[in-house]
């Protein structure tokens, strides 16, 4: 079976939610929303009033973890404390609940059956809090 694409050449938030319904899935339970939130110092990112009208249709919360490889700015997104900051600075505080998931250890490790280059994948424990997650990338 092919898989159905969406496309719309007009990026605006509300076509996100229409190609959102368009999927015809409801997201159970608790819902994190994952997303880029931008690098300091670099605006290229789609902003938190963009995704406004997505995540308030899921009554989401917004999550990151912090990097594990720093970042171009020296480490801004891999410590959680300024890695909050930046979420401030950038807006997702004003609009959304936000979780940096792995703020508090130890991390959850899950199994990735039939894997080929990984047996186990680490997840912030917060992840352990959420029922769905929708990316938006």
């Amino acid at each position: 079976m092919k898989p159905k694409v969406y496309f719309t050449r007009d990026i605006a938030p509300e076509n996100v939610v229409r190609l959102y319904h368009l999927l015809d899935v409801e997201l159970p339970g608790k819902v994190a929303v994952k997303v880029h939130s931008g690098e300091q110092g670099n605006q290229n990112y789609l902003t938190p009033e963009f995704w406004k009208p997505m995540v308030d249709e899921v009554g989401g919360t917004i999550v990151e973890c912090n990097t594990a490889y720093g970042d171009a700015s020296g480490g801004v997104r891999d410590h959680t404390e300024t890695h909050w900051k930046l979420m401030e600075e950038h807006g997702w505080t004003t609009y959304f609940d936000v979780d940096i998931m792995d703020a508090e250890g130890p991390d959850v490790v899950w199994p990735v059956r039939g894997g080929k280059q990984l047996t186990e994948n680490h997840l912030g424990k917060h992840i352990e809090d959420y029922d769905s997650m929708l990316v938006l990338a």
